[in-house]
């Protein structure tokens, strides 16, 4: 009897140890939650804090021009292609840059230009440069806004250009349709600009008599059509020039 009174007792005992190492064991697990949360809480509140100060840095203002910002300084900066693709960016468009402390280029629009909306067709000349067909003049396109948006040549696509300035670049606002587009999968853009240059002839040719008072015609000064005749000319060659594939 006294032997199991023994056992029993330091069977007690050995429970009531493991009872306290469990207890201990469960305090040790909560100290190290509180802390590993509080650790955690101080490094987002540390994120936080370095995006409120991203303001302290270098703040410059600039017009972009299609691919870089021209700073009111005088100086050109880079602008991420990326995003000038997802933000649609044009010619014209005011733009603030913060040079942070750690030397990060952050971007913000401030003063987006007024846009004209137009519609256009992808192409792409022989040296792989890639532009939009849009009314008769082919547009820059960045190639970061063609890969955005998993353009094709032959899509025909929504570009926006600046209202009221002359553009050499569009940004693409959306995919329309892909391929063919409105000048069929065959779409020849040497042959349209020749044709949209044919066309302007024709217009001023149609334009040689004009009505009077009376409602009679008469015939244009021939000096006059010579004049529009040459415009077209040098237009063509400027045309081919910024375009060797036509």
């Amino acid at each position: 009897m006294q032997h199991n009174d023994i056992n029993d007792a330091d069977k007690s005992h050995k429970i009531d140890s493991l009872r306290d190492m469990i207890i201990n064991a469960e305090k040790t697990i909560q100290s190290a939650k509180a802390m590993l949360l509080q650790i955690e809480g101080k490094k987002k509140t540390g994120r936080r804090r370095k995006h409120e100060d991203e303001g302290d840095g270098e703040i410059i203002e600039g017009t972009f021009d299609g691919q870089i910002m021209l700073g009111t300084n005088g100086k050109q900066y880079p602008v991420p292609a990326n995003y000038a693709s997802k933000s649609k960016l044009v010619e014209g468009d005011m733009l603030k840059l913060t040079i942070t402390t750690d030397g990060s280029f952050i971007y913000k629009q401030i003063g987006p230009i007024e846009r004209r909306h137009m519609i256009g067709i992808v192409s792409q000349d022989e040296k792989g440069n890639y532009y939009i067909f849009s009314e008769g003049k082919p547009y820059k396109v960045l190639l970061a806004s063609i890969t955005y948006f998993k353009a094709q040549p032959g899509d025909e696509v929504a570009l926006l250009t600046p209202r009221d300035i002359e553009s050499s670049w569009a940004a693409i606002e959306n995919v329309l349709q892909k391929g063919g587009g409105v000048f069929g999968s065959g779409f020849d853009s040497k042959h349209a600009i020749d044709k949209e240059i044919e066309s302007l002839k024709e217009s001023i040719g149609s334009e040689e008599e004009t009505e009077d008072g009376e409602g009679e015609k008469k015939p244009a000064s021939t000096s006059v059509v010579d004049e529009w005749t040459s415009d077209i000319a040098d237009l063509e060659k400027e045309i081919k020039a910024q375009n060797p594939s036509f």
